[in-house]
């Protein structure tokens, strides 16, 4: 089996999908490679470097193997103006290198001046034309090399019925995954083609889904998929007890980043559940979790095998049992994750734990300074409540990365002037800060009380377009983020130090004291 992580994603980290997909396999006696195409994918463009006509793509492309050094040298998070200049002249190499496909290539994104992967038309299109994809030439020599080695794994263990598994993730990713696809079936008829990922699980659990890619796909895999990827594979005892990812099949020394971040999944789903508009509410997406001294338990093993630097906990929100279970029994590693703005954080000793436990920031989805706003969108956050905690978390040492939302429905023009001075007072308090604007998700149940045209053009949509009851659109949220709360001295500064494409994947580098935790 060989499992595909497509680009383009932020490569700061390893995939954490097709890691843990590799760990069941393994367990279950399958053979299995990995193939990070992203990160292998993004670091055969850079070299490839394309048209360099002006002086500031012939000095990217000069400094560019210096770059690449530089985002993962620990030194480069202590000066940021450094680590901002080693990102933005990266993606300048990356620019000039995809431009010629009508395609714009960047760290964290894929887009392309024709195709869009919300048509399921162009996806199809890009897979019937994988030449025109930027990274056709890395591809169309890697893929045959490596499904030959796993080819011959399988044939030495006596597997008849060879497959490839993507993971696909972000729609950045989409258009990428089909054109590899679509040089696979040309190339290799006989394969089967298997697509996963939660956009996969996104498209799949939408109205009006109608299987579009059934001449290309063989399976679609929805939901975690450990189980039905087994099963696929002929797999009829499945051991239920969840195998060690497996990060080992991957160059953990090459992602961009100042040491190995482990990422880890304790859970799926969400354990609040209660969110008007969440897609995972929307998606009525199951809450399974591990068991918290299990995952500690993985963890301790995972740490001490892989020496990661950074523990990133992907969880929609770590469980409280699973925060008790560090303070606990700390890990021994920096760790960070999103938190619910809970009453255990009330507790300033209990931050003091985390913080000793390893915990260098967490992020918190406040989305709003104002309760009438926070009580209809069913947050369970009470801004007493959400001062205190980001007051103890300061004193604690532990960074905070605060998740905003404007324009939601229930949301007015005053009401988001309250989140504007809620985060100027609690400004000293706000390390990093994420500012959103709200999208009606299409399968969302208040979307028919609102609703209007589609959101993008497109059959693939996940949001739809809606009318505001409060006249407080679009355009007026953007006006406000940028006349008037981007522009206050105290939010400004905070927006300042946010890190620039990597946002949140890179922020606890630059925490003060994450060297000292190391």
């Amino acid at each position: 089996m060989l499992l595909i992580f497509p680009p383009v994603a932020k490569p700061g980290e390893s995939p954490a999908g097709v890691a843990k997909l590799a760990g069941a396999l393994k367990a279950h006696n399958i053979p299995c490679t990995i193939l990070d195409a992203n990160l292998e994918g993004l670091i055969w463009l850079l070299n490839a470097r394309g048209d360099a006509s002006d002086t500031w793509t012939r000095r990217a492309v000069k400094n560019s193997a210096r770059n690449l050094a530089a985002l993962r040298d620990p030194r480069t998070y202590r000066t940021p103006d450094r680590y901002n200049r080693a990102v933005q002249d990266t993606n300048r190499v990356l620019f000039a290198a995809s431009r010629e496909f009508g395609a714009i290539v960047n760290l964290a994104d894929y887009q392309h001046e024709h195709w869009s992967p919300l048509r399921s038309a162009d996806l199809i299109a890009a897979a019937e034309d994988p030449e025109k994809n930027p990274f056709f030439l890395y591809f169309s020599e890697r893929l045959p090399k490596v499904f030959e080695q796993t080819l011959s794994q399988q044939r030495h263990q006596g597997e008849a019925h060879p497959a490839i598994g993507f993971s696909l993730n972000y729609l950045s990713q989409a258009l990428c995954a089909f054109a590899m696809m679509g040089f696979i079936r040309k190339q290799f008829p006989g394969i089967r083609l298997i697509l996963g990922g939660g956009l996969v699980t996104s498209w799949a659990q939408a109205p009006g889904w109608g299987k579009p890619f059934a001449g290309l796909v063989d399976h679609l895999v929805t939901g975690p998929g450990e189980n039905a990827l087994l099963t696929l594979l002929g797999v009829s005892d499945i051991k239920h007890d969840a195998a060690l990812p497996d990060h080992c099949s991957l160059s953990v020394d090459s992602y961009l980043s100042p040491g190995f971040v482990l990422p880890y999944s304790a859970s799926s789903g969400c354990y609040w559940r209660k969110c008007s508009f969440c897609p995972e509410t929307a998606e009525d997406n199951p809450y399974q979790a591990i068991p918290a001294p299990r995952a500690l338990d993985d963890l301790k093993e995972l740490t001490t095998g892989l020496k990661p630097v950074l523990v990133h906990l992907l969880d929609n929100a770590v469980s409280p049992a699973l925060m008790r279970s560090f303070a606990d029994r700390p890990l021994g590693v920096p760790w960070y994750g999103f938190a619910r703005i809970s009453r255990e954080l009330l507790d300033l000793e209990y931050c003091h734990a985390l913080k000793r436990s390893g915990c260098v920031m967490l992020k918190l989805g406040l989305e709003s300074g104002a309760q009438r706003v926070l009580d209809a969108l069913q947050k369970g956050i009470d801004l007493q409540t959400a001062s205190r905690v980001l007051s103890n978390l300061r004193k604690a040492g532990i960074a905070t990365y605060v998740y905003l939302l404007f324009g939601t429905p229930a949301e007015s023009e005053e009401d988001a002037g309250k989140t504007l001075e809620f985060t100027v007072r609690h400004h000293d308090s706000i390390t990093f800060l994420n500012l959103a604007v709200f999208n009606m998700p299409v399968c969302a149940q208040e979307a028919g009380d609102h609703a209007s045209e589609l959101f993008y053009d497109g059959d693939l949509s996940l949001y739809t377009g809606f009318r505001h009851p409060r006249g407080w659109d679009r355009k007026q949220v953007r006006r406000f983020l940028d006349a008037e709360f981007k522009r206050h001295p105290a939010v400004a500064a905070i927006l300042k130090r946010d890190p620039p494409v990597f946002t949140s994947n890179h922020a606890a580098f630059f925490v003060e004291d994450f060297e000292s935790r190391r």
